[in-house]
């Protein structure tokens, strides 16, 4: 083969990228260095920190390889010696990992003996066609001077006497690209021209652009590659409700999965993907043309059909540059050349933006083109309404349609948007505004409505939920006239109604659905209604008939869609409500729209009528919601207050006053009753600063439990409490956890929130894994089987761990793995029946140990001698408690639960004279005696005596004065007033009195308050 024409197959632009990949990166530029450098050292697939294997550096043989077959031209040796010539040439590049020399020898080697030496390394086999030998030499001699260059260009190689050396092999490299340009044969243009080609395609759609707003701060262009979210596609019917918040699409079952929208083209060549408009379809467009031409994977088209269909006549392939306003020339004949070799990706946007007739035209073309080129990736892009389903599946073409975004692609789209912005400052707020506004977050399911709202959010300052009737009018500008007429686009089959004439046509269809109470009307009831408001709306103007007219409403106003056969519904909810209010509004149905006040269906519709309404309106609305006196109608004007501009004072110091009693809510009862008034009352919430302690509580419960129907909003304001220091806020934040997605909330709320006092409970897998991503918790609670070892391995930091609570785990097993909580201070065992080895706890810090399980193995209890804290549940063993508990313990707090007493009593109490608090239970089966009691008379520094079970037990009779007790509770079960009036002289020095009575218990208390008149009595 001819050194040039080879050269034309690989040119040094494009085997560059490839053999750089054989070598591990290193900074750009020349630098002076001490020694050279081995190529052992150097490439990528040897050594511990290798990031190829041999398979890699087949692969790259083989892409080379595959680049010279599949250019244009004779082939360079016979299809059958294939995989012998890629074998070959992978063995040689291989080899330079073996050869035992430096950098600078490889360089002063020369590009012709480095190949030798490759060669003699990797020899051809035998029988290979002197075709197949010739490419495999002077490819490895290709290969060695680009190889060459690469090292004369690392940081690490340049020395003074090599930089002449260095200039040569550029100037030499440089003189054969201008050889290969300069060369008459098509092929070699054809790579200089793809050379220039490729970077004014990635350069021309490297942005985005929103089309339709004009705003003074905010920008309509943002970098590709910043602002480019993936979207996902799904060859289904869409069934899901599309007003429903991202991630919520109820019942929106597919008929196949859902995949990224870019890989559409990686199973199959041929795709028709639809899409409602703002869906992402032409920057979709864009980032596959964008990703070709970088990657050089294929040669892209970029064909918007509205550009195209004002020529005429489509263009052929030799017009394809011409036709988009292309600046570059190229080589004649080369777009035939590319698509004929197969390499050509053709994307053809925009279906619907030309008229009907011109569509059954593109088809044809697009159709005569994939017969004269097969081989191609072609994607034609279109609303779903403007051509029928399966419209090109007889050409095999798979159809798609892109689905609206879920919460996590609308986060992901603020955060990018705000940083293309350069406006961190806004995106919390809008986010937060996002997850507790529902109309805004029905609004936000694409990403023309997601740039819209971002834009305005910044225009206004972060202030945009105080004016969202100005982005419900600017989101209708957009859609209905700025966004065509921006992009040059004229009438779409004849019809071309203004933006007032739509909004018309528009509000009577919503007011339809409002008043029915669908989401839905069949398309003849559709057409009947435009038909009545045709006459009003463009008298005699010659604009088609109904169903003409809402067919192009259908296409091109992105309000309105056909979800299925003979059906017709808005795209958002929250437009169908806003319109429709409009309407009432404008006809004075101001009665029926209080009427539905007590529906939760028509809440937004009121709100938007309120926005809509002239100052007198609004008064009488807002009267009629307050006199219906409930708390959610209440709240209701409340939430109407925003868009009411202009408005009396007394009634909005009315509605301010009567809401006032309801948010913020000041007891656990307030909140819960807040909560029942529905998700309205998220947005309403305030806080946290401005609140005492109690209300932020009462906040965050009510927050809490409205997190089981709205867990994102509900999320929005908690995480707005995470740094409160009130113990009880923060208790509440740690204890709903389970009512979130789990990894989401541990890192927005639980990781931030202060440690002290405060415990985390772990009763999943998925919490459990969720540990490692927050700081150490001190105080850890886990519920459910788990062995030991598997508990430490949660545990980010175990040796950060104070107290550890385990519970309802049969799979416990023994205690000496815990040694690795070697800072545990506290361990509580309930329902554990198998924890054995108690006495392998000995070194730890531990001083409170609480073993609640009937059938719990106390051997080696007496050897933890550091507990202050001790609670016991089951029947101790022996005759004395010494037998048992730990003697030399310095016991403060000593808990026994029911029968833990029966055989030994309280016999051996005194051995603890430390004990400051004792509580016990006892039943008929041990009944206390004199000794019993005297052992706790032998308790000098007894405070607190807490007594449960039979109260006939308890021989009060026996019990001698304890003077030194403060504080009496009674745990359960109360004793009669004849054995309280015992109690009483007994404990003459008692302060306060608990009472442990039921919840809805209407006991009173005071026969304990006459009994103990120098002692507070509560309830516990």
């Amino acid at each position: 083969m001819d050194p040039t024409v080879l050269g034309g197959k690989l040119a040094s632009a494009l085997v560059t990228p490839l053999l750089k990949k054989l070598f591990r990166p290193d900074g750009p530029g020349a630098g002076l260095v001490d020694k050279p450098v081995r190529l052992s050292a150097l490439v990528s697939f040897r050594g511990e920190k290798r990031t190829l294997d041999e398979r890699d550096v087949h692969k790259l043989a083989a892409q080379l390889v595959t680049q010279a077959v599949d250019s244009p031209g004779e082939p360079p040796f016979p299809p059958d010696e294939r995989i012998a010539v890629t074998d070959t040439l992978a063995r040689r590049l291989l080899a330079l990992g073996d050869l035992d020399m430096d950098d600078v020898q490889a360089v002063r080697l020369g590009h012709r003996e480095l190949a030798m030496r490759l060669h003699r390394a990797g020899p051809a086999p035998d029988g290979l066609s002197a075709d197949a030998c010739h490419f495999l030499d002077h490819a490895t001699e290709w290969a060695c001077l680009n190889i060459l260059e690469f090292f004369t260009r690392r940081s690490t190689f340049v020395a003074r006497s090599l930089v002449e050396q260095s200039r040569g092999q550029a100037e030499l490299i440089a003189k054969v690209d201008e050889l290969l340009t300069r060369a008459p044969r098509p092929y070699a243009r054809d790579a200089a021209f793809e050379h220039r080609y490729r970077p004014y395609v990635a350069e021309r759609h490297n942005h985005i652009t929103i089309y339709g707003i004009d705003l003074r701060d905010s920008p309509d262009r943002w970098p590709l590659e910043v602002a480019y979210l993936s979207l996902e596609a799904t060859s289904g019917e869409q069934t899901g409700v599309a007003d429903a918040p991202p991630g919520e699409h109820t019942g929106a079952a597919t008929a196949a999965a859902r995949l990224p929208a870019e890989e559409a083209l990686s199973s199959h060549d041929r795709v028709l993907l639809r899409g409602d408009a703002g869906s992402g379809k032409t920057t979709l467009v864009q980032w596959l043309a964008v990703t070709a031409a970088r990657d050089a994977t294929r040669v892209p088209f970029v064909l918007p059909l509205r550009t195209l269909v004002r020529s005429g006549t489509l263009p052929a392939p030799a017009a394809f540059l011409t036709a988009v306003g292309c600046p570059l020339a190229p080589p004649e004949g080369w777009a035939e050349r590319v698509l004929a070799a197969g390499r050509g990706l053709v994307l053809v946007d925009g279906l619907d933006e030309i008229p009907a007739a011109d569509r059954h035209r593109t088809r044809d073309w697009l159709l005569a083109l994939i017969h004269a080129f097969p081989g191609n990736h072609w994607l034609l892009t279109s609303r779903p309404t403007a051509v029928r389903p399966d419209w090109l599946a007889p050409e095999g073409f798979r159809e798609l349609t892109l689905t609206p975004m879920r919460r996590a692609d609308v986060a992901t789209f603020v955060h990018r948007w705000h940083a293309a912005a350069q406006a961190p400052e806004y995106e919390t707020q809008l986010l937060d505004s996002l997850r507790t506004k529902r109309d805004l977050a029905r609004l936000a399911t694409n990403p023309l409505m997601c740039g819209l709202i971002c834009a305005l959010h910044r225009e206004r300052r972060g202030y945009l939920p105080t004016g969202r009737k100005e982005l419900y009018d600017a989101a209708l500008a957009m859609l209905l006239a700025r966004r065509d007429r921006e992009r040059g686009m004229g009438a779409v089959d004849g019809v071309e109604l203004g933006e007032e004439a739509q909004l018309e046509v528009l509000q009577r269809l919503a007011y339809a659905l409002v008043l029915s109470g669908n989401t839905e009307m069949d398309l003849e009831t559709a057409e009947g209604i435009v038909a009545r408001c045709l006459p009003v709306v463009a008298p005699g103007s010659g604009q088609g008939d109904a169903e003409a007219v809402l067919r192009t409403l259908l296409l091109r106003s992105g309000l309105l869609r056909r979800p299925g056969e003979g059906v017709v519904d808005f795209v958002h909810r929250t437009f169908q409500d806003y319109l429709g209010a409009r309407y009432a509004v404008e006809e004075g149905h101001l009665d029926v729209l209080a009427g539905h006040a007590g529906d939760s269906l028509w809440e937004d519709v009121i709100r938007m009528a309120v926005a809509h309404a002239r100052p007198r309106e609004r008064a009488a609305l807002l009267r009629r919601l307050l006199a219906e006196g409930t708390p959610r109608l209440t709240l209701l004007a409340l939430a109407c207050l925003e868009h009411a501009a202009a408005l009396d004072p007394g009634v909005r110091a009315e509605v301010e006053e009567r809401a006032g009693a309801l948010v913020p809510p000041r007891t656990t009862d307030e909140a819960k009753a807040l909560a029942e008034a529905g998700l309205l009352v998220l947005e309403l919430l305030p806080g946290p600063e401005g609140l005492t302690a109690e209300e932020a509580h009462g906040v965050a419960v009510t927050a809490s439990l409205l997190g089981a129907e709205e867990d994102e909003g509900a999320l929005a304001v908690l995480r707005r409490f995470r740094d409160h220091p009130d113990l009880d806020v923060r208790r509440q934040l740690a204890g709903t956890w389970s009512r979130f997605d789990t990894r989401e909330y541990a890192v927005e709320v639980l990781d931030h929130l202060e440690r002290d006092g405060l415990s985390l409970v772990c009763e999943s897998a998925e919490q459990r894994a969720a540990l490692r991503l927050m700081r150490p918790w001190h105080r850890l609670r886990f519920d459910g089987p788990l062995t030991a070892a598997a508990l430490i391995d949660c545990v980010p930091d175990p040796g950060e761990v104070r107290l550890l609570h385990l519970r309802n785990n049969p799979g416990l097993g023994h205690l000496g793995e815990l040694r690795a909580f070697r800072s545990l201070a506290s361990l509580w065992l309930q329902r554990c029946p198998d924890a054995v080895g108690l006495s392998s706890l000995a070194d730890l810090p531990l001083t409170d140990l609480s073993v609640f399980d009937r059938g719990a193995d106390l051997t080696g209890l007496a050897s933890l001698t550091r507990l202050t804290r001790l609670s016991i549940a089951q029947s101790l063993p022996g005759d004395v408690l010494t037998d048992v508990l730990p003697v030399e313990a310095p016991l403060l707090s000593l808990f026994l639960g029911m029968g833990s007493i029966r055989s030994t009593g309280l016999r051996g109490l005194t051995r603890w004279p430390t004990l400051q608090s004792l509580a016990f239970g006892v039943s008929g089966a041990q009944c206390l005696g004199a000794e019993d009691w005297s052992e706790v008379a032998g308790l000098p520094a007894l405070t607190t005596l807490s007594l449960y079970g039979q109260p006939e037990a308890y021989a009060h009779d026996a019990m001698p004065e304890l003077p030194g007790v403060r504080d009496l509770q009674f745990l359960a079960n109360p004793p009669p007033p004849e054995a309280l009036q015992i109690l009483a002289s007994r404990l003459p020095g008692v302060r306060t009195v608990g009472v442990a009575t039921p919840v809805d218990s209407a006991e009173s208390l005071d026969p304990y308050a006459e009994l103990f008149p120098a002692a507070e009595v509560f309830r516990i």
